[in-house]
């Protein structure tokens, strides 16, 4: 399972997250640089014990002033060692761990061990973590699948294209198999959309208090 160091990243996750967000195609520009705090979110251990997962949610209180509140973003995320080969454009940026030293921030939609790891996650093979405490299970993390996906091939292969956009990311695997959607901005509704073959819910703390709804959905088609 996956230690938490207790230690410093010069910069941070957050203030690398301030930089990187206005460029997606998700964010909505508030007319000032985002404000962000840490709100949300679990993790996920690598089999391989190689590269960190987690689920990061941040809310960006940069529009409260202008009158358009506080809003929730969903970043999967994913650390490493050296970087990751072809994923240049999904590069978060790097940072100086205390412990483990240079670390290079991936948007994990592209990352192939964060997909498959999800994947695992939604098949009942994988354990939600605690996103602040090591060797500790996430209980309030639930994942549910249709059997009809569960019991065939589907994100056993990587991924053939990865897609923003105005509120989710798509992962899809191949021509007519179901789509992986990471619900990007937070605040869409408790419950899965419609026609949902799975999801994974989680929780996180709005400005009105704590929510649980789907950080990721599995479609038949594009979210």
């Amino acid at each position: 399972m996956s230690v938490i160091h207790k230690t410093t990243m010069a910069p941070t996750k957050v203030e690398l997250l301030a930089a990187w967000l206005p460029t997606r195609s998700w964010y909505t520009a508030t007319g000032g640089a985002p404000e962000l705090e840490r709100t949300g979110g679990f993790r996920l251990d690598d089999p391989e014990d190689e590269v960190g997962i987690e689920f990061l949610v941040v809310t960006d209180s940069s529009g409260t002033a202008a009158g358009s509140g506080p809003r929730g973003y969903l970043v999967p995320m994913t650390y490493r060692a050296a970087p990751l080969a072809g994923a240049e454009d999904a590069l978060i940026g790097t940072s100086e761990h205390g412990v483990l030293g240079t670390r290079w921030l991936y948007d994990g939609t592209h990352d192939p061990v964060l997909v498959g790891q999800l994947a695992a996650l939604l098949r009942g093979k994988a354990e939600p973590q605690m996103q602040s405490v090591s060797h500790t299970p996430d209980p309030s993390v639930t994942a549910v699948l249709d059997g009809t996906v569960a019991d065939g091939t589907w994100a056993a292969d990587p991924a053939v294209s990865v897609t923003d956009g105005a509120d989710a990311t798509h992962i899809a695997f191949g021509a007519g198999d179901p789509v992986l959607c990471l619900c990007r901005v937070m605040g869409g509704g408790a419950q899965p959309p419609a026609g949902a073959l799975g999801a994974v819910t989680a929780e996180w703390r709005s400005g009105d208090g704590a929510r649980r709804e789907p950080f990721a959905v599995v479609l038949p088609a594009t979210c």
